[in-house]
């Protein structure tokens, strides 16, 4: 606990379990604030909130076997997302274990470290009590070190009783520098390039990088298209900013017809590029913390590796004539885009009207896997860095809620759960957690009777319903068995917009059950428009 106060920790979510008691003692010590959540799985996810919401290290406290094994799913979508998310969990008294045997002790596991393997950027399991403080350093900082993650460390429980001196953390890692000469070629592309696109992903938001990116895009006239994980990188005056997602026909056209593509902190991941189905640019340049990342989809003409910030403050380019027409176009596509979610899709249109109008400005919305989810991370107007939290790395179903707790326990702001009916059941346990903690958070609960976007998908594909409706659970009343204030609206009208506004100006959670039946959005595959 020394040493994550030491790191600048300020809160921890985390679980008891008899052999990581001595933790809650140790707490009890420190200025660190403990968040008792009611299942492992919330204190991962609510870790991985907090941490991007503030871009700082998220922690959660577990326990043996069972406990470290619930938090696998979170920390999956950590991994996918590139939250830096630091897993502690305690394992069995080194004096009970014995190699390559499973002996039946209370919890164990044959290699607990091992199970994180898939999921994590790297684990740590301490081999002796003096050296807990000092391997808390290392796993913190490879989690933090771009590109950021989560990192497993266990901890047998005997450790935990013993006294052991402290040492001295390990020296900060350094950011690798990038090559002048290759800085020289990127200039040059970029200055000679007809049509240039900016294409910037979570590693340019996560670098802190929107600002110099704002003004490279303003001297090159480039638009600038954001990934789900960079959505608020620039604010949303910005003239070259692309107002929606690439899945839309008339950003995809951006993409289509840029000679150079400048590629900054991102993968391009099959979610973003239609599974690859976007053809390569004719000349990419990728910015990366990692060339091996930055080439695994579509192979760059050159790469820059090094930080996403200081790399984009060091390209220079001539200046560009013509920003006047980028910028006019760019708010042509916006209007498009937006009449035809108004006429296609009515009851999104006011779903998105009325976030735009009644959330405090300092907000952080934090979407599920949901229909409405899938509205909000590819079509709210997300005001600036880290107020949007959108678990499309890995995928992960019941995300929003939990994650949700993290971001409002980081006090940056109202935390807006946009979730459904289903992902908010794999942790509705956790109102106990936002009752007893009264965490700033209002739950937006859209209640469409089971999984709307998999009833969509069976639709759609001419076949039987099977497994994806149901009869829902009283919401309401279940919130208030917790002591939570709820109310329900049916669709998005004025009563929804009403309450809406009343519930995100309160200082206590709240939850607000919408009936309603949404229609997905472009940004889901079932609707891309590329073939």
């Amino acid at each position: 606990m020394d040493a994550l106060e030491a790191l600048g920790t300020e809160i921890v979510f985390g679980l008891p379990g008899v052999h990581n008691l001595p933790l809650w003692e140790a707490l009890a010590e420190t200025r660190i604030k403990l968040v008792g959540v009611r299942h492992e799985q919330t204190a991962g996810y609510a870790a991985d909130g907090y941490a991007r919401a503030t871009g700082k290290l998220g922690v959660a406290l577990v326990t043996t076997g069972p406990g470290a094994a619930n938090t696998l799913g979170a920390v999956g979508e950590a991994m996918a997302s590139a939250a830096p998310v630091l897993v502690v969990a305690t394992d069995i008294p080194s004096t009970l274990r014995r190699p390559g045997v499973v002996r039946g002790v209370l919890h164990e596991t044959s290699d607990q470290q091992a199970m994180f393997a898939p999921v994590t950027k790297g684990g740590f399991t301490v081999r002796a009590a003096d050296q807990i403080g000092t391997t808390v350093h290392r796993a913190a900082r490879l989690a933090l070190q771009p590109q950021s993650g989560p990192v497993y460390l266990g901890v047998p429980t005997d450790y935990l009783r013993e006294t052991v001196p402290h040492r001295r953390p390990p020296a900060p890692h350094r950011k690798p520098d990038v090559d002048v000469p290759d800085l020289a070629r990127a200039e040059a592309m970029l200055s000679d390039a007809r049509q240039p696109l900016i294409w910037a992903g979570g590693g340019a938001l996560r670098s802190g990088a929107g600002d110099a990116i704002g003004a490279l895009a303003e001297k090159l006239a480039a638009p600038v298209i954001t990934t789900f994980g960079a959505r608020g990188l620039l604010p949303l005056d910005h003239p070259c900013l692309a107002p929606n997602p690439v899945h839309t026909p008339e950003v995809g056209e951006l993409w289509d017809e840029a000679d150079v593509v400048l590629a900054i902190g991102t993968d391009f991941d099959g979610l973003m590029t239609q599974n690859w189905r976007m053809p390569k640019p004719p000349k990419l340049i990728a910015v990366n913390v990692d060339a091996d990342d930055a080439a695994k989809n579509y192979p760059p003409d050159l790469t820059l590796v090094g930080d996403a910030r200081s790399i984009v403050e060091r390209l220079l380019p001539k200046q560009r004539p013509g920003l006047d027409d980028i910028t006019l176009r760019l708010a042509g596509i916006g209007r498009r885009v937006r009449q035809r979610i108004r006429d296609e899709e009515p009851q999104a249109y006011d779903f998105l009207s009325t976030l735009d109008e009644v959330l405090p400005t300092d907000a952080v919305l934090v979407s599920d896997m949901c229909v409405a989810g899938y509205w909000v991370g590819g079509f709210h107007r997300v005001r600036a860095p880290r107020k949007l939290a959108y678990p499309m790395g890995w995928g992960t179903l019941g995300y929003g809620f939990p994650a949700s707790l993290g971001a409002a326990a980081a006090g940056t702001g109202r935390a807006v759960c946009i979730t459904g009916d289903g992902g908010f059941l794999y942790g509705c346990g956790d109102l106990a957690t936002l009752a007893q903690e009264q965490l700033p958070v209002t739950v937006v609960l859209v209640d469409d009777g089971g999984y709307g976007m998999l009833r969509y998908d069976q639709d759609r594909a001419g076949l039987q319903r099977r497994g994806v409706d149901w009869d829902s659970p009283d919401f309401v009343g279940l919130a208030r068995s917790f002591g939570v204030h709820a109310d329900r609206v049916s669709g998005f009208g004025r009563a929804f917009r009403r309450l809406l506004g009343e519930f995100v100006e309160s200082d206590e959670p709240n939850v607000l059950v919408v009936k309603a039946k949404l229609k997905p959005p472009l940004n889901t595959s079932p609707r891309w428009y590329r073939t």
